[in-house]
C-alpha cells in the first residue's frame, strides 16, 4: 500500500464529514505494518465540541485502541495541513509520519504558517511529505465553502 492508498480513505472521511454538514476533513492513522488504527472526519459541529478536528479524534482513538498515548511508529494522514491544535497533539502524540493533502494558508501549522511538527526546539519532530493528492483535497474544501458563500 502507498501514501494515495491512505489518503483515499482520509479523503472518504472528509466527504462523509461534509454530508453531515462539517468543514470536509478527513484523518486515517495507520501503524508501521499498515494497519489502519483509527479513521475520523471532522464533528466539531455534531459533538459542540472545538477540539473535535479529524486529526484529534483519530489521535484519540488509536491511542485507546493501541493503550499508550504515544503512538511511536505510526503515520497519520490528513486532507488538509493540520492546524496549530492538531500540530501540538501530533507531536505530544509521537507520530513518526504526517502526510496530508493540501496545504491550508490560513491555519496550516505544518509548513504554511507555522511548522510546529519540525521545530527543532520541540522533543519530537515528525517526517513530513505533503501534497499527496493536493487538488482532490483541496477541490473538496474549496468546493464545500464555495456552497456556503
Amino acid at each position: 500500500m502507498d501514501d494515495d492508498y491512505f489518503m483515499k480513505i482520509a479523503i472518504e472521511e472528509a466527504r462523509l464529514a461534509a454530508l453531515a454538514g462539517e468543514v470536509p476533513v478527513g484523518a486515517v492513522l495507520v501503524d508501521a505494518d499498515e494497519r489502519v488504527l483509527a479513521h475520523a472526519g471532522n464533528a466539531m459541529i455534531r459533538l459542540q465540541d472545538p477540539t473535535a478536528h479529524a486529526e484529534i479524534i483519530a489521535i484519540r482513538e488509536a491511542s485507546r485502541t493501541c493503550g499508550n498515548y504515544r503512538l511511536t511508529g505510526t503515520s497519520l494522514y490528513v486532507t488538509i495541513e493540520p492546524c496549530p491544535m492538531c500540530a501540538g497533539a501530533i507531536v505530544l502524540a509521537r507520530i513518526r509520519r504526517l502526510v496530508y493533502g493540501a496545504p491550508d494558508p490560513k491555519a496550516g501549522a505544518c509548513g504554511s504558517l507555522f511548522n510546529i511538527v519540525q521545530d527543532a526546539r520541540l522533543n519530537h519532530r515528525v517526517e513530513l511529505t505533503c501534497g499527496v493528492l493536493e487538488e482532490e483535497c483541496r477541490e473538496m474544501i474549496r468546493s464545500f465553502f464555495a456552497a456556503r458563500r
